[in-house]
């Protein structure tokens, strides 16, 4: 079945390019169109779609809050986030609203539909120049010191997009010790989700920024069921 994409976006031109992106592939369709926030977190509501392109900069409801709301009410609906304006403060305030993406308005095609698959299977897609402004607003421990051996091999794997299920079989532990891992790895960076502790491993120097070159995915599982 194909995903099914809601865009929310105020500019007409705009909107237009992406709905011409989007039919290029047959594995996604377009299922509503809006102009502001606040009709986007109705339109949700009612359509339920897999994935939500959401325009940060728009008239009545802001991308943000929309966002946030659409995450709280309708956590199975992932939000990729979408700006002109490429500010560090705006790609963190996606972040924390709960956006499992992040993208420019001058995205190439592929990377558009590529972005959109990978929210659509529970992975979070980061644009590299978005993943650059993000690693710019974290905050917290200056050096991996606050980590243990492990827990920094665990952030590692997280940061080089691999789920609980693969971390546990490639370091012969169960899933439940990974869960613990991450748990631990959240409170010791103060983060609320694995794009921003990988922006903490970037930060730290623990991975390369040359592995991350296209864009940072991540396999996003809540910290509650993680």
């Amino acid at each position: 079945m194909a995903v099914q994409v809601l865009i929310a976006e105020d500019h007409a031109v705009v909107r237009q390019g992406l709905r011409d992106f989007l039919s290029l592939d047959g594995d996604i369709a377009v299922a509503g169109e809006t102009t502001n926030g606040r009709e986007a977190v109705r339109l949700a509501r009612e359509l339920c779609p897999d994935v939500v392109l959401m325009e940060l900069m728009m008239p009545v409801m802001d991308g943000i809050e929309a966002t946030e709301q659409i995450r709280r009410e309708l956590p199975e609906v992932r939000v990729v986030a979408l700006t002109g304006v490429l500010d560090g403060g705006m790609v963190m305030a996606a972040v924390r609203a709960g956006a499992t993406g992040f993208l420019l308005k001058n995205a190439e095609a592929d990377e558009l539909r590529h972005a959109v698959k990978a929210a659509a299977t529970g992975r979070t897609y980061v644009s590299s120049a978005a993943v650059a402004r993000l690693v710019d607003q974290v905050s917290g421990p200056t050096g991996p010191a606050r980590l243990t051996e492990r827990e920094s091999e665990v952030l590692v794997m997280l940061a080089r997009g691999k789920a609980n299920k693969e971390i546990a079989r490639d370091l012969h532990i169960g899933q439940q010790t990974v869960k613990t891992y991450v748990s631990h790895i959240f409170d010791k960076l103060g983060v609320h989700s694995r794009t921003q502790a990988v922006a903490h491993a970037l930060r730290l120097g623990l991975v390369p920024p040359g592995e991350l070159a296209r864009g940072l995915v991540v396999n996003e599982e809540y910290r509650w069921s993680a």
